[in-house]
């Protein structure tokens, strides 16, 4: 966040954007953000049952890098309450002007129903790299997600921040910030959401079916291929974002095409979010 939240749960563009703000801040920092989605995306990935939701997030930030979060979001075609909640802790230096190091923990909760991906993981370790080139800004992730399940996920990021031109004032900025990003990792979290997912439907009074073919065959092959490290999916993003003095306003529109996918995950896949962020 990243989704990403830290992807999720708050999303990679999402952090971008704040710590455009942090850079030069010696005080204490509070930012607070509420987003709009047309669809969950898990490191790219996405079931075929769309699922548009609303996020807000607060993260406290001290001069020293050590930072806190908390967040929550609310599916808007699923279920009465609250779809997801999140804590979190992190610290991030910038090591000179163009390398910062990071290392965060989020705890999510889920209601024991979701129809999320990641429902299963409900521990997220992160570790980040970004390094400032002269033409753009490359952006390491390695993720221990754990809970029910463990998978391991890494992320590469490509980034240029394009400035469009100021509207009115010097203060009031437009900018692009296209991104190209692979992610490989783990799918054990697979598992568990078709499980959830058989009993979800049995409860509807449908009957449970394997992912892709109802043969006892091809499920074993599934768990065999969940457990291999493989290309997860490729995601272009491009976010229009208007900044001034403590607010940034964002439209972003992200692709996704996976490397891996069973029937039930969709092979491509459009996001749509309009995001606000505030700092005080």
């Amino acid at each position: 966040m990243k989704f990403k939240l830290l992807v999720f749960f708050i999303c990679l563009a999402s952090t971008q954007l704040m710590a455009q703000q942090d850079t030069v801040v010696k005080k204490n920092t509070f930012t607070a953000a509420a987003l709009y989605g047309s669809n969950v995306s898990y490191y790219g990935q996405s079931t075929n049952e769309v699922l548009p939701y609303v996020l807000v997030n607060t993260t406290f930030r001290m001069p020293i890098g050590l930072f806190f979060s908390a967040g929550a979001y609310k599916l808007l075609n699923y279920g009465s309450g609250l779809s997801e909640a999140d804590l979190g802790i992190g610290y991030d230096c910038d090591i000179n002007d163009k390398l910062n190091l990071g290392v965060s923990y989020t705890r999510s909760f889920f209601p024991s129903n979701s129809p999320l991906l990641q429902a299963s993981n409900t521990n997220n370790l992160n570790l980040s790299a970004s390094y400032l080139l002269p033409i753009f800004k490359s952006a390491f992730s390695a993720d221990y997600a754990f809970g029910k399940q463990k998978d391991v996920f890494l992320s590469l990021n490509t980034s240029k921040e394009v400035i469009l031109g100021n509207f009115f004032s010097d203060k009031n900025i437009f900018y692009i910030e296209p991104a190209f990003e692979l992610v490989a990792g783990t799918r054990h979290f697979y598992e568990a959401y078709t499980i959830s997912k058989g009993k979800r439907e049995q409860s509807k009074g449908k009957a449970p079916q394997n992912p892709g073919n109802s043969g006892s065959a091809k499920s074993s092959v599934s768990i065999i291929e969940n457990s291999d490290f493989n290309l997860l999916s490729y995601n272009f993003k491009l976010p229009l974002s208007f900044s001034r003095a403590s607010y940034i306003a964002e439209l972003s529109y992200q692709f996704s095409i996976l490397g891996k996918a069973d029937e039930t995950l969709k092979k491509q896949q459009s996001f749509f979010g309009v995001a606000f962020y505030y700092q005080f």
